[in-house]
């Protein structure tokens, strides 16, 4: 019988690749769209009186900790001043709002949340932004970090430490 120890070899742990995974800056609040098309006398018409009674009747505590996106889907001319009122009214409860999309929300978030990183660890690291994820980061996220890591990083590459694609090296 061999007496011969077998070792395994963890070439990716020992490869000093830094990962950053996009995917765990998500912000997991709820995000809750407020269209306010039906506030709209006609769905056409914004009525200053009548959306202020819709805004002070309009139970706000149903957004409490959620990001809440204004939006309006009718194909109306709304006042800026409408946007701002909502503002006001959401503000002491819900966790975030935005105007737009979901989409635009979330590309705000990313873009928030990427702006506090501590890059210094990736100074001259080989660095890998994970590519998979179980939630919908946005490209503008992908574009954002390699922008932020391209003064610092040796290389950057793109996936996992098994397959990556190659993104940049420093030469």
């Amino acid at each position: 019988m061999n007496d011969e120890v077998l070792t395994i070899e963890n070439k990716v742990a020992n490869s000093g690749l830094l990962t950053i995974n996009l995917e765990e800056l998500y912000d997991t609040a709820e995000r809750v769209v407020l269209d306010i098309e039906p506030w709209l006398f006609r769905g056409l018409i914004l009525k200053e009186k009548e959306f202020r009674e819709y805004v002070k009747l309009h139970n706000w505590a149903m957004y409490k900790d959620k990001i809440v996106i204004f939006t309006c889907s009718a194909d109306a001319i709304v006042p800026t001043w409408a946007y701002m009122l909502l503002s006001v009214s959401v503000q002491n409860v819900a966790k975030r709002y935005f105007f737009g999309s979901i989409e635009h929300a979330n590309m705000l978030l990313f873009h928030e949340a990427i702006s506090k990183i501590d890059l210094d660890a990736y100074t001259e690291a080989r660095v890998i932004v994970k590519g998979c994820s179980n939630i919908p980061v946005p490209v503008s996220a992908y574009v954002e970090i390699t922008a932020k890591l391209l003064p610092l990083a040796k290389s950057i590459m793109y996936g996992e430490a098994c397959s990556n694609v190659p993104i940049f090296k420093k030469k």
